[in-house]
């Protein structure tokens, strides 16, 4: 079966770091772009970044752009997410996906980030 795992999330301190991973079970995963959602309580699900294939190629939403960075390792078939700067409104439970970022073919169980202030 398909899976997508995420690990990483935690509890921090404004200005703080931490890096997301996403394991993906196959490496079919490979050829998909991937990337990152996240979802505060009460809100919707946003785009946060994604990246190609190839790792060439990556773009961001604009509240994470600058602090957030994501890359692939495909010979471990995982996807990060090293987030730095971090702010209470980052707070939320962060997801994995794989394909389009506008309509998604996999996602991760998701994992919780919470920022103090």
């Amino acid at each position: 079966q398909v899976q997508l795992v995420e690990s990483g999330g935690g509890l921090v301190q404004a200005g703080g770091s931490l890096r997301l991973s996403c394991a993906a079970s196959v490496r079919t995963f490979n050829s998909y772009p991937m990337g990152w959602f996240r979802q505060a309580p009460g809100k919707e699900r946003e785009f946060v970044a994604r990246i190609m294939w190839s790792g060439g190629s990556t773009y961001y939403a604009d509240s994470v752009k600058g602090r957030f960075t994501v890359s692939r390792d495909n010979a471990k078939n995982t996807v990060y997410l090293q987030m730095n700067s971090l702010k209470p409104e980052d707070t939320a439970v962060y997801y994995c996906y794989a394909g389009s970022s506008s309509r998604p073919d996999y996602w991760g169980q998701g994992t919780q980030v919470t920022v103090s202030s």
